[in-house]
Order: structure tokens, then C-alpha cells, then sequence
């Protein structure tokens, strides 16, 4: 953590102002050790008194933190400067304090910002380098822009809002640039500074921190289940199914511990899953996945398949998945004011995408000029081509002239493909702004797709290849939601006479 301290004139007595440039929850505790600290809500600053002895316990307190002279900022003012002097203490090396900064627009009191020395106007967005990080801008929106503008600054790639400097800073890159001269008119920013033309496309994320995997502990018989994973793999089955067929090989031959898996009779197999039913509530699906784990161990691996012959399937549940109405997605994507974000969740609807197959999308995927989208490599491993709606076009457009991707058509911060997590999330918060049905998913977009399709009069057939469905069973689960022709079907109760 860095300590920005500059000298401060406050209530005509000489003090030090200390600013952090990250959020630390032990910084309240640690400055009030300090022997006449104080909080000065108005600044939203920490200010101790000038003397040699708080100037020391401030360094030994943060002894572990950079303390650096804020860059541009050399004295505020609460109060006009008194007719004292300079302030005493030899402590700080600092300069002679200045006149007083410009008031804020609003009148309320002084600019307290990374470029001290600069007034900010009351009818224009300020755009400064900032102070703390070159690679950044620093956007000062006035209050009486904010309702108008606030909602533009915060779909903009990489903003932070930094709260005490009251600013929000964004990349210093074209795409910014792009970002801004799209976005807003020429006369809404003030620009402190000419940008360069050296600058970089975009910034260089950070490789992300891993989280640490939870450590898998081994089963006495764990060749059994490397032995399935190299069995699956050959097969080319996905690292998700690879995964989960090995935990649920690897918790059943651990119930068993000190019996070879070839030794476990079809007895002890069906008592396996009949207690997880029992005792852990298992669902149907979990239950199928398990059987299918063991009925390939024994089928593939150990040639034992007489012994999982006939396992027994659970029955699965026929329900009728989640829709929205038309109305419902009207209000989810109006919700979305964010031009990638709009984008994701249009293209979802519109083309009726799995959510792993929009991320997976690559730019070459977006055949514009015959209106269709390539999806390569969908639910088991099935290329199938689907509809480019013209709106979704239209905006796509935008998107690619501002963010300019150069092989996912939708880019992380590391350029790397979009994360499902990112996706969910985007939908989530829409979700509760529009206050749609609280249990719709990213994948009730597809459903949604389908079924207004179906209510419009688009053949079975058509849907099923825009889908990618293998079996038109897996399609007529629509039927069962469409309320095409419901206005023609009369209730019996209407015509009894009550």
C-alpha cells in the first residue's frame, strides 16, 4: 500500500493530510494510534498534526507502506491560509503552501483530486493522466453531469472508481480514446492533456491469481480410476465428463476401501448408490452419472461387464423448462446499458447459443454477409450453423469498431475467451434490475428462442437444426410451453350455465 501525505491547512492550524491509494480495513485502527489524528469527511482524508512526533509514529506505523508527496499537490485548504507564517516542522520536506485551490463546481469546498492544481468545471468531464499510474486516465464526472453521464462511464473496459480522489480512472489506450470519442460529444470533455499516438491498443492484464485447488485425496485403489480417466480420454470424452466420472469411480471405490474394485460384487454396487439416495438425497442426474462412471469402469476397463449388466437408471423427471415472455427480454436487454454486455446477451437470444458455445465464438464465426453464425464444435462435438438477427448485427458492428477484438469475438481482460462466470454474472445483475423471473438462467435465453420461435409459426424441423438438437424429442418439449392457438381452446366450465 502507498501513503500520499501533502501539507494541509486546516481549521488554521498546519497539519498533514494522508490519503492511501488502496482500501486497507486496519487503516482506521492504525491512524488513530497516531496522537492528534483526525478524520476530515469533507476532505475524505486522514490529517495529523505537523510536528516531528507524528511525522515519526506515521513511519513507524506504516513502516511496511511507500510514503510518497502526492504528485501535483502541494497545500489544501480548509480554511483561508492564516497570517502566521509558514507552518513549522522541519519533518516534511515540503514547499511553502499556495493560495487556496478553485472551489468544487457545486461551491461546497475544494478539489481535493491527484491534480491539486487543477480547477475542475462544472459543465464538462474532466480527462487527466493519473498521477498514481501513467497507463491510466483519471474521468472527473460533475455532479450535475452524473445522472446524464454515469451510466456511459461505467460501460466503459476496465473504469474503477477510485473513492478518495472522487474520480474514476479508465486504461490510457485507443480503445479508450475510440470509447470516448463515440460515446460522448467533443463539448462534453476537457481534455488536460494532448494524447499520445504511442500509446498501446490495450493494456497487458495481469495473469491471474489461481486459486489453490482443493487437494484430491488418493483412494487406496487409485490406479483404478487413472486407468478409467486414460480409458475416457482415448474416447475423447470432455475434460468436464473425464472429471466427474472420475470423483464419482473414485468415492465408490473408497466406500469400499479394502476391497479391490475387480472384487466389489453387483450387490455391494446397488447398496452403494441405494445409501446415497437415503442418506444424501442424490438427484436423478447425479445418480445416472454415477451409474455410467461404474458401467464404464467395468465394461471398459476391468472387462467385468456381467457385473454391471442391467445397473439399474433412474427415471428422470419431465419437466418443462424456464421461459421468458417477449416482454420479460425486452426489459432484460433495455436493462444493459453496456455495449459488450448488450451484445452477449442479444447474440444468446437471438441465435438461440448454449452459453459455452457463445464464448467459444472466434471472429471468423460471424458470417455477416450471408446473415448466419458458424458454431463450431457444440454439445457432442456437432458444428451446426444458426441465424445472425439483423438488430444483433447492427450492434455487433458498434462492438467491433470500439473494442476491435483480434480472435475471440468476445475478450477477456487477458485476451484470452470470455468466461462462462463473466456471462452468468452479466445476466444476473440484468436479471435483477429488470426484475424478470428471479429463477431464469443464461441458458432460459436459448429456451426463450425456441419457444417464440415455435409461437410465430416456424417449423419443428427448423428449430431443431437452429438448435443443434440430434433428436426432434429433445425439440418437442417446446410444444408443451408455445400458447400458439391457446385463444382457440375453450374451457368446458364456460359453457355450463352457473
Amino acid at each position: 500500500m502507498r501513503l500520499l501525505i501533502a501539507p494541509l491547512q486546516y481549521d488554521n492550524l498546519s497539519r498533514i493530510s494522508v490519503r492511501h491509494n488502496e482500501f486497507d480495513s486496519t487503516m482506521p485502527s492504525r491512524m488513530k494510534q497516531i496522537i492528534g489524528s483526525r478524520w476530515a469527511p469533507e476532505l475524505n482524508c486522514w490529517h495529523i498534526p505537523y510536528t516531528s512526533e507524528a511525522w515519526g509514529s506515521l513511519k513507524s506505523i506504516f513502516k511496511e507502506c511507500e510514503i510518497v508527496k502526492a504528485e501535483g499537490a502541494t497545500s489544501l485548504y480548509r480554511t483561508p491560509k492564516p497570517e502566521s507564517g509558514p507552518p513549522v516542522g522541519t519533518s516534511l520536506n515540503v514547499e511553502e503552501p499556495r493560495p487556496p485551490l478553485s472551489p468544487l463546481p457545486n461551491g461546497k469546498g475544494t478539489a481535493i483530486t491527484p491534480h491539486a492544481e487543477i480547477a475542475y468545471p462544472a459543465n464538462a468531464i474532466s480527462v487527466n493522466l493519473f498521477p498514481l499510474d501513467k497507463a491510466l486516465l483519471c474521468l472527473y464526472v460533475p455532479p450535475e453531469l452524473v445522472p446524464e453521464h454515469l451510466s456511459v462511464v461505467k460501460s466503459m473496459h476496465g473504469r474503477r472508481w477510485e473513492p478518495q480522489w472522487k474520480v474514476w480512472t479508465v486504461p490510457y489506450t485507443k480503445l479508450t480514446l475510440r470509447f470516448l470519442q463515440k460515446y460522448f460529444d467533443a463539448r462534453t470533455l476537457q481534455w488536460a492533456f494532448t494524447p499520445s499516438d504511442e500509446i498501446p491498443e490495450r493494456l497487458d492484464a495481469p495473469m491471474p491469481e489461481r486459486k489453490p485447488q482443493p487437494t484430491v485425496v488418493p483412494a487406496r485403489y487409485e490406479a483404478a480410476v487413472v486407468a478409467l480417466e486414460q480409458m475416457l480420454t482415448l474416447k475423447r470424452y470432455s475434460w468436464r465428463t473425464i472429471k466427474s466420472y472420475k470423483n464419482s469411480l473414485r468415492l465408490f471405490i473408497m466406500h469400499y476401501n479394502d476391497t479391490k474394485p475387480s472384487q466389489i460384487t453387483r450387490k455391494q454396487i446397488n447398496s452403494y448408490i441405494l445409501k446415497l439416495i437415503q442418506d444424501k438425497h442424490i438427484t436423478e442426474s447425479y445418480q445416472n452419472q454415477i451409474a455410467c462412471a461404474i458401467k464404464i469402469f467395468y465394461c471398459e476397463v476391468a472387462n467385468q461387464s456381467e457385473k454391471v449388466e442391467g445397473l439399474v437408471q433412474a427415471k428422470k423427471p419431465q419437466k418443462i423448462p424456464q421461459v421468458l415472455t417477449e416482454a420479460e427480454v425486452t426489459r432484460l436487454l433495455k436493462s444493459v446499458e453496456n455495449l459488450k454486455h448488450r451484445c452477449i446477451l442479444m447474440l444468446i437470444y437471438s441465435a438461440g447459443l448454449r452459453l459455452g458455445e457463445l464464448t467459444k465464438l472466434r471472429l471468423t464465426d460471424i458470417q455477416a454477409d450471408e446473415h448466419r453464425i458458424f458454431v463450431r464444435d457444440g454439445k457432442g462435438k456437432k458444428d451446426r450453423c444458426t441465424i445472425l438477427a439483423g438488430k444483433t448485427e447492427m450492434l455487433l458492428r458498434s462492438y467491433l469498431a470500439c473494442y476491435r477484438p483480434v480472435h475471440w469475438l468476445f475478450e477477456g481482460a487477458d485476451g484470452c475467451a470470455y468466461s462462462d462466470r463473466s456471462v452468468q454474472a452479466i445476466f444476473t445483475k440484468a436479471k435483477e434490475r429488470s426484475k424478470i423471473n428471479p429463477l431464469s438462467t443464461v441458458h432460459t435465453l436459448r429456451h426463450s428462442f425456441a419457444t417464440h420461435l415455435l409461437e410465430k409459426g416456424v417449423d419443428l424441423r427448423y428449430i431443431q437444426d437452429l438448435l443443434g438438437h440430434e433428436s426432434s424429442k429433445t425439440t418437442e418439449i417446446y410444444t408443451h410451453i408455445t400458447k400458439k392457438s391457446w385463444d382457440k381452446i375453450k374451457s368446458p366450465l364456460d359453457d355450463l350455465e352457473i
